[in-house]
């Protein structure tokens, strides 16, 4: 299968692309390469890239491709709170011109990368499966699920849309992100000793490893259509349902040196829901997700040592996607749109 995967050089795309190579599918990437020199560690696994904007795509870029796996996005909420206009404009108005792009190509699989984020703001212990109400609290969230109306909307008997609705990730990555909370609160570990919570830590949140989330889009590139058509599931572990603070915990058994503190001034996190993953273990019986928090708080602090994560980096722009667009910004590199000047 030939695929294009948005987004490839990104925190889940620089592990979900080679992923698709080594299961033997042929894989380009298409990326406007806003991180790059923020490198963790090398990357020695390669695939075809292009340089370029998702929303510029066109039919004739995608014609002779099987299936488009979209990662690209602003990736999290401190950016929507920067812009709503860019988390829309690239979030929902961007994965319209890649989605209608690979229809009128005749691409007959796209693959959306959402979020469970968008279950955001459920406020109770009940787990939430993909027939729960939707109360996105953010730009983000609300960009995920304005995007998964629209795609269903063009679904058709030759364009099949699916879905994915991610747990947040976590894990090593070529292009590490550290404001995801598990590798935030590994970071804070290692280069500080305290496991600092930035919240109360009461709020629940589901967590996923990015190496099984690239085990999610094979299993559905490789599923028949029925199965897929039009079509969203909820993408992690039941089990991986976790309140902060007992991440903070897991961590502190990984990590035992490290103390467990609250940031002064900490409240609640308005972001509480748990969530059902058994619809998509129950489509795909042999999917199961490999890794648990522990075994990734395990696999972060390996990495960190291993790469020589520092303070300076840890504090710096290279891993914090709010940091770095602001750094880009601040530097000329981006225009008001994010997109890149040409001089750069």
């Amino acid at each position: 299968m030939r695929i294009l995967v948005t987004g490839h050089h990104g925190y889940i795309g620089s592990v979900v692309a080679p992923q698709l190579a080594e299961a033997g599918h042929d894989v380009t990437g298409l990326d406007a390469f806003l991180y790059s020199g923020c490198d963790f560690g090398p990357d020695s696994r390669s695939v075809e890239q292009w340089r370029g904007d998702v929303r510029d795509v066109t039919p004739a870029q995608l014609r002779d491709f099987d299936a488009v796996v979209h990662l690209a996005a602003l990736s999290n909420d401190p950016l929507g709170d920067l812009s709503r206009e860019w988390t829309f404009d690239i979030n929902l108005r961007g994965t319209l011109v890649v989605a209608e792009a690979a229809k009128a190509a005749g691409v007959g699989r796209f693959v959306f990368a959402s979020s469970c984020s968008m279950y955001g703001a459920s406020g109770h212990d009940d787990t939430l499966d993909e027939n729960a109400p939707l109360k996105p609290l953010t730009a983000y969230a609300e960009s995920k699920v304005r995007a998964e109306e629209s795609l269903v909307g063009l679904a058709d008997s030759s364009f099949s849309p699916v879905s994915l609705r991610n747990a947040t990730a976590y894990g090593s990555s070529p292009r590490l992100r550290l404001d995801v909370v598990l590798n935030n609160l590994v970071g804070w570990a290692f280069t500080t000793g305290e496991i600092r919570l930035l919240s109360d830590g009461s709020a629940w949140r589901p967590i996923v490893h990015v190496r099984d989330i690239g085990r999610a889009v094979l299993a559905v590139l490789a599923a028949p259509r029925e199965l897929v058509h039009a079509s969203a599931y909820n993408v992690g572990a039941t089990d991986e349902n976790y309140r902060i603070r007992d991440l903070a915990a897991l961590v502190h058994d990984v990590l035992p040196e490290c103390r467990v503190e609250t940031a002064p001034g900490a409240g609640a996190d308005a972001r509480s829901y748990r969530v059902d993953f058994g619809r998509f273990e129950q489509a795909f019986p042999e999917y199961r997700s490999e890794w648990t928090a522990t075994d990734g708080a395990r696999e972060l602090a390996t990495s960190y040592e291993r790469n020589g994560l520092s303070w300076e980096l840890f504090d710096g722009s290279r891993y914090t996607r709010l940091k770095r667009l602001r750094e880009l910004l601040d530097s000329g590199e981006v225009d008001g749109r994010l997109r890149r000047r040409a001089s750069a």
